[in-house]
């Protein structure tokens, strides 16, 4: 079995300031140390029907499930977490072990 992955696709509220939102992510993320990897993006014109509105997702990667659960309780996490649930309209998580089919490397 490989990584842990952790994925949430948002859609922000209007108004939302997202350059800021992603640069505390990338703070946060910088500061756990549990955390493996973290990508993030936004859709580049997808089918609606498809994207449900779903406008940016983010991944995090994990070694195990140990430490997405330090990251779960890590302080800067359970703050941050106030400031993107205030932020989001909608999202959708998911957490996975993932199966590699095919490695990049």
């Amino acid at each position: 079995m490989g990584d842990l992955k952790h994925i949430f696709a948002v859609k922000f509220k209007e108004g939302v300031i997202v350059e800021e939102i992603i640069k505390a992510m990338e703070k946060m993320v910088s500061d756990i140390e549990a955390v493996k990897s973290f990508e993030w993006g936004h859709d580049t014109g997808g089918n609606e029907m498809m994207t449900q509105g779903y406008t940016h997702v983010f991944t995090m990667t994990f070694r195990n499930s140990d430490d997405f659960t330090a990251y779960i309780g890590h302080p800067s996490h359970v703050a941050f977490s106030t400031t993107m649930l205030e932020a989001i309209e909608k999202g959708v998580m998911f957490d996975f072990p993932a199966v590699v089919v095919k490695s990049s490397a």
